[in-house]
């Protein structure tokens, strides 16, 4: 019973460091990632979708991302979904494929993407206490109903404790990596 509400939770705060790993990808560096725009939401054909549902997204070169819509029709969707997202890239189209130079990051912009990187794991970290929260709440109300004992509630409460500094440890380690890209870039 303490191992399944242990696995439970455990499997959560995986989840959660995926998801922030995930999150960062979208963050720019000064290297091109087809990550940085494949989310960006398209209005095509009447629908909203992601960029990467619409077109081939490719890195020719460390500081290119090209665009080749799949239909040339909604290029002037692509371009206008672009510009109107947070990226900061300008696009450039021939009419067939959208040419996204990344400039290189000034220092200011580099403050600014690594305080948004500490906010992005500060948020990861909150996750990962109240999932602890609730864990600790699902051990008491089992010790309470007398399914667990008292020893044993302390014992999966170390546990418990353990498991979220690791995966508190995983978030730092992740936003650190981020934050040493973007410095480097």
């Amino acid at each position: 019973m303490i191992d399944d509400v242990l696995f439970e939770i455990e499997e959560k705060m995986e989840k959660t460091v995926a998801a922030l790993r995930y999150d960062l990808q979208g963050v720019r560096t000064g290297r091109a990632s087809p990550a940085l725009v494949e989310r960006i939401p398209v209005e095509a054909y009447g629908v909203t979708m992601p960029l990467n549902q619409t077109a081939t997204i490719a890195v020719p070169e460390p500081r290119l991302i090209t665009v080749r819509p799949w239909d040339t029709s909604i290029i002037g969707a692509i371009e206008k979904a672009i510009q109107k997202s947070d990226v900061g890239l300008t696009p450039n189209s021939d009419g067939k494929i959208i040419r996204l130079a990344i400039p290189s990051l000034t220092d200011e912009r580099r403050r600014d993407l690594s305080k948004l990187v500490s906010k992005r794991v500060e948020e990861a970290r909150v996750a990962l206490r109240n999932l602890r929260r609730d864990g600790l709440k699902d051990l008491s109300d089992m010790e309470k109903d007398h399914t667990i004992s008292e020893d044993d509630f302390f014992d999966a409460k170390d546990k418990l404790q353990s498991l979220t500094d690791s995966y508190v440890a995983k978030v730092d380690e992740v936003g650190t990596a981020k934050e040493a890209e973007i410095m480097e870039g």
